[in-house]
């Protein structure tokens, strides 16, 4: 089978897309090889057998193979080299796509988070990282972690020192309605933030849209690809995007323990595919469908379970329950 060139062959494009909104950072090639071999070992074992990340790769390869017509038929008729080449695609426009957003979004993050019409001392410039993070009073309030105290001047210190390293599993307060976190009830204000939805419309949108006044003659990301509803994995996306734009560190890599943006991004991955945090996750994913794309049928409320409109329709399907047993 022929080598697509890497400009004109749509994996490209279709990677831009599918890591944004499904799963951004991994290795593509060894995610096609082993997801083919696996179905091979999957006819005499089951998902069980494999180890966490194994069953995570697992669950992200067949959404690829279902998000590209003709891409299993591909990678079956293919090489090795074909398969690698196809995976090298695919990561291609993956980490395209992540490079130019983490450029976009530097600058526009810090405007953000500036209150309009104040001066910030120590200014934090548009065009440097050296002073953000825990380095500055206001990135570092919105990167402490939830479950630490930014006001305790020991904290700030030994978080500005490195004393208290930060993992990436430890969710800072920018995650946080109104930088507020509560031990006792964790989902509170999780993940809705006007500084998240602002980075989602600049990245999903358009960068005009974050003002809602659209001023782009180009179509954004989400229409281009035909994105309707938000993904749990473009939230994490976005936050994943939007902690690195305010730490000091200058480039993103998958690997950079200092940031460790790899397990943040699972992190919040892992909890947004919980089956069992399923009933806050749809509660979450209606309320992100209203603020990005309010006429989708995906930002409709979710009926409450003790409403009139509930029990009329319980009674209704009752009633249906009874009629087709009786028949």
């Amino acid at each position: 089978m022929p080598l697509f060139s890497l400009k004109s062959d749509p994996l490209v494009s279709h990677g831009r897309h599918f890591g944004r909104t499904v799963f951004a950072l991994c290795n593509y090639p060894s995610l096609l090889t082993n997801g083919i071999l696996r179905l091979e070992q999957l006819e005499d074992a089951t998902l069980e057998d494999f180890c966490a990340e194994e069953r995570r790769e697992h669950k992200v390869f067949p959404k690829l193979l279902d998000s590209f017509p003709g891409l299993l038929e591909r990678l079956k008729e293919g090489s090795e080299e074909e398969v690698l080449h196809v995976g090298e695609l695919i990561g291609k426009g993956a980490s395209a796509a992540r490079g130019e957003d983490t450029k976009s979004l530097k600058p526009v993050v810090i405007d953000w988070i500036v209150p309009a019409g104040e001066v910030v001392m120590p200014p934090l410039p548009r065009n440097s990282k050296i002073s953000c993070g825990f380095n500055h009073p206001l990135t570092g309030r919105l990167l402490c972690p939830a479950e630490l105290d930014w006001d305790n001047e020991e904290t700030k210190q030994n978080l500005q020192s490195g004393i208290i390293s930060v993992s990436g599993d430890q969710w800072p307060l920018l995650l946080y309605a109104n930088e507020a976190y509560d031990p006792d009830d964790p989902w509170n204000g999780l993940l809705r933030t006007r500084l998240l939805i602002n980075a989602f419309r600049h990245v999903f949108t358009s960068p005009s849209s974050v003002d809602k006044e659209p001023k782009a003659t180009r179509a954004g990301n989400a229409r281009l690809h035909g994105m309707t509803a938000v993904t749990a994995a473009s939230i994490a996306y976005v936050a994943t995007q939007v902690r690195f734009a305010l730490c000091s560190s200058s480039v993103f890599s998958r690997t950079d323990t200092s940031t460790d943006s790899e397990t943040f991004y699972h992190s919040l991955l892992d909890l947004l595919e919980d089956p069992d945090e399923q009933g806050e996750v749809t509660e979450l994913l209606v309320w992100w469908n209203r603020q990005i794309f309010p006429t989708s049928s995906a930002a409709k409320r979710t009926l409450k379970t003790n409403s009139a409109l509930s029990k009329i329709r319980q009674k209704r399907a009752s009633l249906k329950g009874a009629t087709t047993s009786i028949s």
